[in-house]
């Protein structure tokens, strides 16, 4: 198949709602970068956290298999440190080969669920 997207995506808006409704997996409150890798080839992923009042954080690193899909959890990022929870942040993801990015958060801190979604930005690299 034929690769589909761009190498260059930017999230302006971030933020990991510091409460949650519940414990399991489904319930907890989190931000996610949706990936598509549509294409023949495996694509390496570099993710970096941009914050107002400090120096970026990253490189953060994923790997989405050629005609896969990851949905990654900025709460699951640890390495080389945790995005803090409560703090407004922006991302930029960038890829080897062309992907598509979406945005999603899932806010539980209230049980009336919240959920946001939305296509990132992309340049062309």
């Amino acid at each position: 198949m034929q690769a589909i997207g761009k190498l260059r995506w930017a999230i302006a808006e971030g933020y990991i709602p510091p409460a949650s409704t519940g414990d399991s997996r489904e319930l907890v409150s989190h931000e996610a970068a949706c990936i598509l890798n549509a294409g023949d080839n495996d694509a390496s992923i570099t993710i970096t956290v941009f914050f107002n009042d400090r120096e970026p954080a990253g490189p953060y690193r994923a790997r989405v298999p050629a005609q896969r899909t990851l949905h990654l959890r900025f709460n699951d990022l640890k390495d080389p440190e945790p995005i803090p929870h409560g703090v407004d942040y922006a991302s930029v993801i960038e890829s080897d080969v062309p992907v598509v990015v979406q945005h999603t958060r899932l806010d539980s801190r209230q049980a009336e669920l919240a959920l946001l979604s939305t296509v990132a930005y992309s340049s062309d690299a």
